[in-house]
């Protein structure tokens, strides 16, 4: 590796199994890609089966020995959640967790138990499953963050958004609610002497998906500014790394090295001392608990 991360630094991992929360387009199919291209097994955990088997067609062009399987998994369902987690639990040991399924700046939607659907999938969601789930992982647990988490502020008064919906703060509480979440799980984990650890990152700014949500004139120029952010495929760098790098460390959080962490290779992020605040995060974790009813025991 030098001046950072890229995917040509992702080595082998033929015989290490990988679960990829919202695999089947933008970072997260990139990310499963180029797992499966290094010899992984891979495990697209999506809500869209019909999508998901699309994106294991497309990987298997490249890819043609590619080892695949697909996982239903609605973020917005704590539910289909747990069935969700069930089922890996049931099948074989997984070497990563790779939690990259969200959304962004959406119209005020619910999720089916009635929380505000950016801070119920991004969060509660991942929560959720990662909580049911980590005891069956034995290396790494990625969870996928932003930039934004800079701006974000906690505010559990309003999860229902019933009061106000303001798209931007929402996506930024969501994505802070993120962080705490990997800061306070690597130090649970390490408190309980487990060998996995929870590791952080953020694509800086790549235009994906994500993006559908966005103002009419945004998307527009989309296009136009696509030369000054990173792709897809360049965005997915800090999950690879936080996934597969060799110097990975629990807590570590990953991100792109050019001004502003917007684009660029992947190495050290900054963190807002939010994000770091064990006083933040065991209050989180708690409340979480009691919203999603699920205790991860940790």
């Amino acid at each position: 590796m030098r001046d950072g991360f890229t995917a040509d630094d992702v080595g082998t991992q033929t015989g290490r199994r990988f679960v990829v929360t919202g695999a089947n387009a933008g970072l997260g199919f990139e990310t499963a890609k180029i797992l499966a291209a290094r010899g992984g097994d891979v495990v697209l955990a999506c809500r869209d089966e019909s999508r998901a088997r699309d994106a294991m067609a497309r990987i298997a062009v490249d890819v043609p020995k590619a080892s695949l399987s697909f996982l239903r998994l609605d973020l917005a369902d704590l539910d289909q959640v747990r069935e969700a987690a069930a089922e890996v639990r049931a099948g074989p040991r997984v070497d990563v967790l790779v939690n990259n399924a969200g959304v962004m700046v959406p119209p005020r939607t619910l999720t089916r138990q009635g929380y505000e659907l950016q801070f119920g999938v991004n969060h509660l969601g991942t929560f959720a499953f990662t909580g049911l789930v980590h005891p069956h992982v034995d290396d790494r647990i990625v969870i996928t963050a932003s930039l934004a988490h800079r701006s974000g502020e906690l505010d559990f008064s309003d999860l229902a958004a019933t009061r106000s919906y303001h798209i931007w703060s929402r996506y930024q509480m969501s994505k802070l609610a993120n962080l705490v979440h990997m800061f306070e799980l690597d130090r649970r984990l390490s408190a309980a002497g487990r060998a996995t650890q929870a590791i952080g990152c953020h694509p800086g700014v790549a235009l994906t998906e994500l993006t559908r949500h966005m103002p009419l004139p945004l998307r527009f120029l989309s296009p136009l500014a696509a030369p000054f952010f990173n792709s897809p495929a360049q965005g997915a760098w800090p999950t690879l790394q936080a996934a597969t790098g060799a110097h990975v460390q629990g807590g570590d959080y990953l991100g792109p090295q050019g001004i502003g962490e917007v684009t660029g290779r992947s190495g050290p992020a900054r963190a807002t001392r939010a994000a770091r605040d064990p006083a933040l995060g065991r209050e989180l974790w708690e409340r979480s608990v009691e919203l999603t009813g699920v205790d991860p025991g940790i």
